[in-house]
């Protein structure tokens, strides 16, 4: 008899199930990404670089579901090795092309290479794309990008009409400054580019989060799914993901792990995790038990 009323409640349970969880693709219709009034249904961009070759770039790309995709404009526009014929690789009528000012030391040449990136975007049949990830970096051990450099060529671009997301360090203050400056997003680190070292400004990420009013999109370090989880978790809008999938023995196959490490951070916070506490509590109920 007992096992006959479990059987039943348990089928209770699969009807329920059944009916209340969506499918992936109608949660992320009902929860968009927006920048620059701009829809996307993946919160997870990816780049093109450090690939072995172009046919594991493109096969990442689809498995990580992602619509936007970051280009260096001074590689490509110098047909730097890896870089060759990049432009044409991809369909762009599918992917959103983010040009991108890595290798810009200067607030000056940012704004140059910003300019270039958005004629590219054009030439590749995006007429209205205005956006540019924004990176001033001096430093060339850490490649830490530089505060003061970042907002004065955002305050340029900003006035000639781009969508700004800069790249920056995990600077509460600074984040600030730039959503007042009019920028798209904010991109703060979660640790050096490329290290795989994770999210080791967790704390400043979190405040970053909290007082800021655009897209938060945590950029560089995050190297395995975890991490990228865990910076969704904390309420990041959308992570940028590169070196992690790009370098991963099986580039594909990390993509895909990253984009449901995306998916699953950001319906466990929007689920509201429970409170942290420093003693036991029984999941079991404490009534009702069998004497």
């Amino acid at each position: 008899m007992l096992q006959i009323e479990l059987a039943d409640d348990q089928e209770r349970v699969e009807d329920v199930i059944m009916q209340t969880v969506e499918k992936p693709l109608e949660r992320s219709i009902s929860d968009p990404l927006i920048i620059a009034g701009r829809t996307f249904q993946s919160r997870l961009m990816t780049g093109t670089g450090k690939y072995r070759n172009f046919e594991e770039m493109r096969q990442s790309i689809a498995a990580s579901g992602c619509e936007i995709v970051t280009v260096a404009v001074r590689r490509v526009q110098t047909n730097a090795p890896g870089h060759e014929g990049l432009a044409e690789a991809l369909d762009w009528t599918k992917i959103w092309m983010l040009p991108n000012t890595a290798g810009c030391q200067t607030a000056e040449e940012a704004v140059r290479v910003a300019r270039l990136g958005r004629e590219m975007a054009k030439l590749l049949g995006q007429e209205d794309n205005n956006f540019v990830k924004l990176e001033v970096i001096p430093d060339s051990k850490y490649l830490l990008p530089d505060p003061i450099g970042t907002l004065e060529a955002a305050e340029i671009l900003i006035k000639e009409g781009f969508a700004v997301l800069p790249y920056i360090n995990a600077d509460p203050l600074l984040a600030k400054r730039l959503e007042e400056a009019g920028c798209a997003t904010v991109m703060p680190l979660g640790s050096p580019i490329g290290s795989g070292q994770g999210l080791k400004n967790t704390a400043n990420i979190q405040i970053i989060i909290e007082n800021t009013k655009i897209p938060v999109v945590v950029d560089a370090g995050i190297g395995v799914p975890s991490e990228a989880a865990q910076a969704m978790e904390l309420g990041a809008d959308a992570l940028l993901i590169n070196t992690a999938i790009a370098q991963a023995e099986q580039p594909a196959m990390m993509a895909e792990a990253m984009k449901l490490a995306a998916q699953a951070g950001r319906l466990a916070y929007q689920a509201g995790r429970i409170p942290v506490k420093s003693y036991a509590s029984a999941s079991s109920p404490l009534t009702g038990t069998i004497q």
